[in-house]
């Protein structure tokens, strides 16, 4: 009986252990589990956008219509400051572009526009490559956009073929959302102008590379200050262009971003104002312009 009663015993206390191990050991999983899901929300978190706007100023931001997005987009630039009234400021002289903006695919945006400068008609593409998050530091997009200039008369120019109204730029745009206030873009760039005057250009480089850089500082919940720049490596000392600065403002009022800016470009097209930005800041010739944007 006594032996009996012992191999109860041991019988019972290892069936506690067992229970006991298995509650330990679901206990571990779920700990395991909840770890793991932790890690894989952290894999992809996401950074919240580098910039508001699909333009920092002049050149183009990293940021990309959400699908189904149609985007309307109204850019001014008057003529020089340095008119002073004769031309009110250069609010006489304004040159407009109206540009709309639609995502059939996520991370694809495509757009048309005109621009009354040089009666441009152009065409572009945005793709996303890479978005900034807790496992990518960067967003990568690439842009591409044809142009042409419908103001160019064939009875000036007898010889004149459509291809030599085409330019074309291409730019791979690399942002980082730095910290919650600051983001900061590169654009190395490459421009193509089948038609150059040589009175304003001296030597003729119809391919051309630069580079562009570009930041966005929040000064408030809905302002920030921006600017944006880009070096031509291949621009002749004579030409009569210079590289373009813009210096402005994202002021967001609810669907909106207001964009108010100063700039030595008083195109808004790729080709227009990376080649043949007509101002000075050195010398007062700037633009007072803005942008409008609206998502329907």
């Amino acid at each position: 009986m006594y032996y009996s009663k012992v191999k109860n015993r041991n019988r019972n206390f290892f069936l506690l252990a067992c229970a006991l191990l298995s509650v330990f050991s679901l206990k571990a999983q779920d700990d395991l589990m909840d770890e793991l899901n932790d890690i894989s929300e952290v894999k992809t978190r996401f950074e919240l956008p580098a910039f508001k706007a699909m333009k920092i100023g002049n050149l183009q931001s990293t940021k990309i219509a959400a699908k189904g997005d149609l985007y309307l987009y109204v850019s001014h630039r008057f003529g020089s400051v340095k008119d002073g009234f004769e031309t009110f400021f250069g609010l006489d002289n304004a040159n407009t572009n109206i540009q709309l903006v639609y995502s059939f695919w996520d991370g694809i945006q495509l757009s048309a526009s005109r621009e009354s400068l040089n009666q441009t008609y152009a065409s572009a593409i945005k793709i996303r490559l890479a978005k900034q998050s807790t496992t990518f530091p960067l967003n990568i997009a690439f842009y591409g956009t044809a142009n042409v200039n419908a103001a160019l008369e064939k009875d000036r120019m007898p010889d004149l073929q459509f291809g030599d109204r085409m330019s074309f730029a291409a730019q791979f745009l690399v942002s980082k959302r730095i910290s919650e206030k600051f983001s900061f873009l590169m654009a190395p760039s490459y421009v193509r102008q089948n038609l150059q005057d040589l009175n304003e250009v001296a030597v003729a480089n119809h391919n051309q590379l630069l580079m562009g850089f570009g930041g966005r500082m929040k000064v408030s919940k809905r302002v920030s200050i921006n600017m944006d720049y880009a070096y031509n490596f291949h621009r002749d000392t004579n030409s009569i262009y210079n590289n373009p600065l813009t210096i402005g403002m994202d002021l967001e009022t609810g669907g909106h971003v207001f964009q108010l800016l100063f700039s030595n470009a008083q195109s808004t097209n790729e080709p227009g104002f990376l080649s043949n930005a007509e101002g000075d800041w050195s010398k007062g010739i700037i633009f007072f312009g803005f942008n409008v944007v609206r998502v329907f």
